[in-house]
């Protein structure tokens, strides 16, 4: 499968990675090393080279208790870093938004895929997506991100994202939006304990049994830390294990801080899946 991405095609025939690039000042685990254009084009320079296949900008934190950020500043944060994207690689390019005026601003100044943490539920986020025809990553989050990890409750967690995601399907499709268009997240840590997202992780092939191409991010999340005692900083081999097993049962794009090693990991799980039989 090959995503249009705005004249630029993503290759979802193998698994890919997604390079994270924060320009915030408060992510998690990045937050202020790229704020500056300079240093997020640099950034994204060394992505590629390291094996990215399309960089996701973001102008908003989404880790749990982040601020919202007015539209205008998100906008003043990602077009800049998007048009020198744009200006310089030959990358597809992601924005990582809920915001239809954002939606509408990035793909305006190169972004060829909305990655969207509230699955097109913002007031006037379908419609942006619909007209901007675009690939959409619809995810899965219990709340949005200032409670979302309050108190997570499900009755079955992989049936009850599997149910919202087809449910969103249901509605993109309804709105205009073709279903080889979409791609679907089951929302690592977002409204999750760390046994929901365990399930999640074990019972992965159910939603890739869905039939549409699915995005994991759970590069350096708190999972990690809290099974293995480690900081966000020690979380890297954890991040590429988890990498392993969603890649293992069918994930097709890896989203992650650390691309280099991602790359990797992921490249030699597809070449363990290919390999012939016999010799």
């Amino acid at each position: 499968m090959i995503l249009d991405c705005k004249g630029k095609s993503l290759d979802l025939t193998y698994p890919q990675v997604m390079g994270i690039l924060n320009v915030t000042p408060d992510s998690f685990s990045d937050g202020g090393h790229f704020f500056a254009q300079d240093a997020a084009l640099k950034q994204a320079k060394q992505m590629v080279a390291d094996g990215a296949a399309i960089i996701d900008v973001g102008g908003e934190s989404t880790r749990p208790g982040a601020a919202i950020v007015p539209v205008e500043e998100e906008i003043a944060r990602v077009v800049p870093v998007i048009e020198a994207i744009q200006s310089e690689l030959t990358i597809p390019i992601s924005t990582d938004t809920s915001k239809p005026e954002v939606m509408r601003a990035a793909v305006s100044a190169g972004a060829g895929l909305i990655n969207d943490v509230q699955a097109l539920r913002v007031d006037g986020a379908l419609d942006a997506a619909s007209e901007l025809a675009v690939p959409v990553c619809l995810m899965h989050a219990q709340g949005p991100p200032q409670t979302m990890q309050d108190d997570p409750k499900y009755d079955d967690v992989v049936g009850d994202v599997m149910a919202f995601l087809l449910e969103r399907v249901a509605v993109c499709e309804s709105a205009g939006i073709n279903r080889d268009q979409l791609i679907l997240d089951p929302g690592f840590g977002f409204g999750k304990r760390a046994r929901h997202n365990l399930r999640l992780m074990k019972h992965l092939n159910r939603i890739i049994a869905l039939d549409l191409p699915v995005l994991i991010g759970v590069s350096r999340k708190s999972i990690i830390g809290k099974l293995l005692n480690v900081t966000v900083e020690e979380r890297l081999a954890g991040s590429l294990a988890l990498a392993s097993v969603a890649v293992w049962q069918g994930a097709k794009i890896v989203r992650t801080h650390d691309v280099r090693e991602t790359a990797q990991a992921v490249n030699l799980c597809k070449y363990v899946m290919q390999v012939e039989e016999s010799d």
